[in-house]
C-alpha cells in the first residue's frame, strides 16, 4: 500500500491545499475517490484516514484534503490553528478547492497509471456533501457522485432577522466548537458570497441536474442533518438511490479522536455499501 501525506497543492485563494493520498502497488489503472470534509472538519478527523485504507483496500486511488480556508495549517492541519483562514472560508472558495484537487490529481504524471480517469468519485460528508453535489453536477470529469449525511439546503443554516442584522453590522458572528472551546468567526462575507451566488449554490439546482450515478448515505439518528434532508434529496433526483443507516448519528456513531484501529460497524457499513455502489454502477 503507498500512502502519501500532506500533499501541498497550490489553490486559487493564496492559501495550499493539503492532500492525502492511499492506493495500492499495482501499476494499474484504479477508481479514484475524492473525499471532501464537512463545516469544522478536516481530513485527519476520527476514522478518516481508516476510511481511506478501507477504499484502497477495495482497489480504489482514494484522496482526501484539507479546504484550504477550513482553519488548519501546514504545520498544523489538525484542528483550527488560524481561525482568521477560517472566517475568511465561503462555499465558493470550496468548489474551487475541489476543482484544485481534481486538476492536480489528473495532471500528475506520477499518477497516470493509478487512476482511471472515466471513474473518479465525489464523497462528500455534511456540508461536504453539498459541495461535492454542486461540483458533480458542473464537472464532467466526475462520474459517481456520493453524499454522506450531505446537507440540502445552504440558505436556511444562515440566519434571519434580528441575528442577520447584527451580523452585518458587526461585520463577524462567532459560533463555539464545542470540542476545542473556540469561539470560531464567520466575517459577513460568508453570507455574502452566497447570496451573490445563490443560484449555483442552491443544492435542489444541482441535484436536478445530476445524469451520473448518485447515492445518498442518511443516518436516522442524525443530530445535525436531518432524515428529511436526505429524502429531499432523494426526491430531486428520483434515479438516485437513498441508503438510512439504521440508529446512525451524523458521522454514523463514529468520533475525534477516534481510538480504534478498526471501524465501528455503522461506518464500515457505510464504507462497504459505497463500495459496493461505485463498484456496481462502473
Amino acid at each position: 500500500m503507498i500512502t502519501l501525506e500532506n500533499i501541498q497543492i497550490k489553490g486559487k485563494h493564496q492559501r495550499p491545499i493539503l492532500l492525502d493520498l492511499v492506493y495500492p502497488q499495482s501499476n494499474q489503472k484504479k477508481p479514484l475517490v475524492i473525499f471532501c470534509h464537512g463545516y469544522k472538519g478536516f481530513k485527519d478527523w476520527g476514522p478518516w484516514n481508516l476510511v481511506a485504507q478501507n477504499f484502497a483496500a477495495a482497489g480504489f486511488t482514494f484522496a482526501k484534503f484539507n479546504f484550504s480556508h477550513n482553519g488548519g495549517t501546514v504545520e498544523q492541519p489538525i484542528d483550527f490553528p488560524d481561525l482568521e483562514a477560517f472566517g475568511q472560508n465561503n462555499f465558493i472558495k470550496e468548489l474551487d478547492d475541489v476543482a484544485s484537487v481534481l486538476d492536480w490529481l489528473l495532471e500528475s504524471p506520477d499518477l497516470t497509471n493509478e487512476i482511471d480517469e472515466k471513474r473518479i468519485a465525489l464523497i462528500g460528508h455534511s456540508r461536504g456533501g453539498a459541495i461535492a453535489t454542486i461540483k458533480a453536477s458542473e464537472d464532467k470529469r466526475v462520474s459517481h457522485i456520493v453524499s454522506w449525511a450531505g446537507v440540502s439546503d445552504f440558505a436556511v443554516r444562515f440566519p434571519k432577522g434580528e441575528p442577520l442584522e447584527n451580523w452585518k453590522s458587526n461585520g463577524v458572528a462567532y459560533i463555539e466548537n464545542l470540542r476545542t472551546k473556540q469561539k470560531m468567526p464567520h466575517y459577513i462575507q460568508f453570507y455574502e458570497n452566497f447570496k451573490e451566488n445563490e443560484e449555483r449554490l442552491t443544492i435542489k439546482n444541482a441535484v436536478q441536474k445530476l445524469s451520473i450515478p448518485h447515492l445518498i448515505v442518511q443516518g436516522t439518528e442524525d443530530e445535525n442533518v436531518r432524515i428529511e434532508e436526505g429524502k429531499n434529496l432523494h426526491h430531486w433526483n428520483p434515479k438516485s438511490e437513498l441508503l438510512l443507516v439504521e440508529n446512525g448519528n451524523h458521522t454514523f456513531n463514529s468520533a475525534h479522536p477516534y481510538h480504534s484501529d478498526k471501524l465501528n460497524k455503522e461506518l464500515l457499513w457505510v464504507v462497504q455499501q459505497t463500495i459496493d455502489f461505485i463498484t456496481d454502477k462502473i
